[in-house]
């Protein structure tokens, strides 16, 4: 019998998705559970004793590691430079260190010093490692087979070993992998293009394992392209339906994929079914050249405008991905996203720089036309600007001045995160989106809201800059259509964490743009901050 202790790495608090003032609202500490770590720990031996530490959520303590006999640690590469600063920390305490995830899989040398790697899928490598360490290896690595693991074999997460109430979300997986071939994509090459999927049986385990620890809200299918097999998926969908009727609909849902979602009315509406509410789309460029030239083929000829209001019938929000620093880009096209944003009514818009991850076919192409940077992807430690692919790209030479590429990218900040077109854009979306709920809270969950909505009307509804957008959203809302006055509020809450994620982004962004020496580019990003990202 051994002590396993399963650490996962902090993320940057002012990551995109690190939205904690907005989870202390409810009295949550961070968004999403690491589902990758309890699926870890549901493949290791029964009768281990095992103890997982989100250091996103808690404090590491050095007892914590002296309890362990074998530390895992696992992380994506965001989370590279604390991952690094841990294994360090673990051997200074004399144990050894097993890491593993998206980042050592896909850079694994950058990890050398751990003392064993175990890449790809756990369901394929952790069995040889697990052979290899009852045998008394002191050392290994374990590289993924060819053929990527069959996800039946997939288990329940060890979902109890979550404190589920420290969480906004908890994650399940029904896929991996996706049939596209977007250039700049990791996802690809870490899981394939031919989509593996769990069976609606195991999915309904896993609610029920969640039902019956007590769980209740929001679950967030973590699939990078939901519906890449779509006669799976309403397979699932329909048992999903069925299970959720019969248990009262004690969970309502949301995930990412791909924008010929917007395609199937049938799909919507089993969707909407069992309560989706909110679907990551990445539409990337508004330029059909950058598009077809990265390979983002499933984007093109579409009508994005009709797409997204068909889903918004279907009652789910959706937040867009857009991308800037593409070759083949403009100026001017990279500046329609803002109007994209505007138009299309997408409140939370993940704006990020181009990053050559490693292993994609884009960082391939770089190397060949020798433009990648030194230690492409190890990133600095010292470098605030690591923080996720908000601020941490072009690690590579672009076509375009650089410092025009920031320049645009802080122009779409400043221009969707104004809190005026912020708080305008909700109140669009909410006087087109058809809510049909069928999750109902509990009392008690009720009350949680209550108290966030006093703290919400602390913060934003007796704030000089905001008080007269957020009291007129809500009445409007109560006016016109009551049903979205909940999806309304929640966006509203969001803004808690983009104002204060935007105004760093663009701080940084300037000063990168002095260093490279173009004051004057620089001062034309940052002018009138004040007015722009209204605090």
């Amino acid at each position: 019998m051994k002590n396993a202790l399963l650490i996962h790495p902090e993320f940057s608090p002012l990551g995109f998705w690190n939205y904690k003032d907005v989870c202390k609202l409810v009295g949550a500490k961070y968004p999403a559970a690491p589902l990758g770590m309890i699926t870890l720990a549901a493949l290791l031996p029964r009768e281990w004793n095992i103890r997982l530490v989100d250091m996103n959520i808690t404090e590491l303590y050095d007892s914590d590691i002296d309890w362990a006999d074998l530390v895992f640690i696992g992380g994506m590469l965001p989370q590279q430079v604390r991952f690094l600063k841990l294994i360090d920390r673990v051997h200074a305490r004399g144990k050894k260190v097993v890491s593993g995830g998206p980042d050592p899989t896909s850079q694994p040398e950058v990890y050398k010093g751990s003392d064993y790697l175990v890449l790809g899928e756990a369901e394929d490598t952790i069995q040889p490692f697990l052979y290899d360490l009852h045998s008394g290896a002191q050392r290994g690595v374990y590289f993924p087979s060819e053929n990527k693991p069959d996800l039946i074999t997939s288990p329940v997460p060890r979902f109890d070993l979550l404190s589920l109430d420290d969480y906004l979300m908890i994650g399940i997986q029904f896929s991996r992998g996706c049939p596209y071939n977007c250039e700049f994509c990791d996802i690809i090459e870490l899981y394939g293009r031919v989509p593996r999927t769990k069976t609606p049986q195991q999915i309904v385990n896993e609610l029920d394992v969640l039902y019956d620890l007590g769980y209740r809200g929001h679950i967030d299918f973590v699939d990078d392209n939901f519906i890449g097999h779509k006669g799976k998926v309403k397979q699932t969908l329909r048992a999903l339906r069925k299970w959720s009727q019969a248990h009262n609909y004690p969970f309502f849902f949301s995930t990412e994929a791909s924008i010929n979602l917007a395609d199937d009315q049938d799909l919507l509406g089993l969707m909407r079914d069992v309560d989706f509410r909110y679907v990551f789309i990445g539409i990337e460029s508004v330029s059909e050249e950058v598009l077809r030239s990265n390979r983002k083929m499933q984007n093109l000829n579409r009508k994005l405008y009709d797409d997204l209001h068909r889903i918004y019938n279907h009652g789910m929000v959706v937040n867009g991905g857009y991308i800037v620093g593409f070759d083949n880009e403009t100026s001017q096209t990279t500046r329609l996203i803002a109007e994209s944003i505007e138009h299309n009514k997408i409140c939370m818009a993940m704006v990020g720089l181009l990053y050559a991850l490693p292993g994609t076919q884009l960082t391939r192409r770089l190397g060949q036309e020798k433009r990648l940077s030194e230690h492409t992807n190890r990133l600095d430690p010292g470098n605030r600007a690591n923080v996720d692919q908000t601020t941490t790209g072009l690690n590579f030479a672009t076509q375009r001045p650089r410092n025009e590429i920031i320049a645009d990218f802080v122009y779409i900040l400043k221009r969707v995160y104004n809190g005026k077109k912020y708080f305008d854009r909700c109140l669009r979306l909410g006087l087109v989106l058809k809510v049909s709920r069928e999750h109902r809270p509990s009392f008690s969950k009720k009350l949680i809201s209550a108290r966030a909505l006093i703290r919400l009307i602390k913060q934003l509804g007796f704030s000089p800059s905001t008080a007269y957008y957020f009291w007129r959203n809500i009445l409007v809302i109560l006016l016109v259509r009551p049903s979205a006055v909940g999806e309304v509020v929640n966006l509203m809450a969001m803004h808690i964490h983009f104002r204060k994620q935007t105004k760093y982004i663009i701080e940084l962004m300037t000063r990168s743009s002095q260093n490279n020496g173009e004051h004057e580019m620089a001062a034309a990003a940052t002018v009138s901050l004040g007015d722009a990202i209204q605090a």
